[in-house]
């Protein structure tokens, strides 16, 4: 071998590289969306509830406060797992609008000092479908996110 490196061994050396990593970052990213749309996601549970649930979490900015599976800001508890913590079974549709409901018309509890989460005023037909949404996102395999119990 050449002790000095010349123009086209280095352009060579460029473009298989170059190469190379665009079809390893193909490859994982054709994994993930198999992965994400085959193995995680509980897509047989997913009902038009469940969706406009979703459309009410961005709405209303809830991410800008919570993490939902390990995505958001950390100012207020992780939602992935909250209707395990609440000790609602999945499939319990009535327990979850009920638990959901009753927890978000007592906040802002006016407590000095506390973080508190805002009142929306939603219908109880908005809180079906958070609640609807936060029991699809309990199903979710997250390959043990979050890491414990109290979110």
């Amino acid at each position: 071998m050449r002790e000095v490196m010349t123009k086209s061994m280095a352009r060579n050396i460029f473009y298989g590289g170059s190469l190379f990593f665009i079809l390893i970052f193909v490859g994982l990213t054709a994994h993930s969306h198999f992965y994400i749309t085959k193995t995680s996601t509980d897509k047989a549970t997913l009902t038009e509830s469940v969706a406009q649930g979703k459309l009410l979490w961005e709405k209303h900015a809830c991410i800008n406060c919570h993490t939902l599976l390990g995505e958001g800001a950390y100012f207020a508890p992780e939602l992935a797992n909250v209707m395990t913590r609440w000790g609602i079974e999945p499939g319990d549709h009535e327990g979850a609008f009920t638990a959901l409901k009753g927890w978000m018309d007592a906040m802002p509890t006016g407590i000095e000092g506390r973080r508190q989460m805002p009142n929306f005023g939603l219908t109880d037909e908005e809180y079906r479908q958070i609640a609807d949404f936060l029991l699809w996102t309990n199903t979710i395999h997250a390959q043990d996110w979050p890491p414990n119990d109290a979110g």
